[in-house]
């Protein structure tokens, strides 16, 4: 028997929640499918040096958080086009830009949310 997963939606709205909730800015840029759509974070630190983090399904049925295989220009500038080519592929796909003090550490966090 299989555990019981968060909703995609539930976790999208945690991880808002802690970015404001330490001084940061959270924007959904693409909402996808709310209970088992995939989720792509942009973290960005004071608008600068946006790096993708893919969550993603393990063989053992659990997910984790992995700087993603795609390229993400550090030119904030081309977001959107990145993340446009995403969701052709994905359409179900949640992209969440989160603009946050500590960003590495933020990242290393949002394990926890899972």
């Amino acid at each position: 028997m299989s555990e019981p997963r968060l909703a995609t939606s539930v976790l999208v709205s945690a991880l808002r929640r802690k970015a404001e909730a330490e001084g940061g800015f959270a924007a959904i840029l693409a909402k996808g499918d709310e209970t088992a759509g995939a989720v792509l974070v942009i973290l960005t630190e004071k608008g600068q040096n946006p790096t993708a983090y893919e969550r993603l399904l393990q063989a053992d049925g659990r997910y984790s958080w992995s700087p993603s295989t795609a390229q993400l220009s550090e030119n904030t500038a081309e977001v959107p086009e990145f993340v446009a080519r995403r969701r052709q592929f994905d359409p179900d796909l949640w992209v969440i830009e989160l603009d946050i003090p500590s960003a590495e550490r933020f990242a290393a966090d949002m394990v926890s949310l899972d």
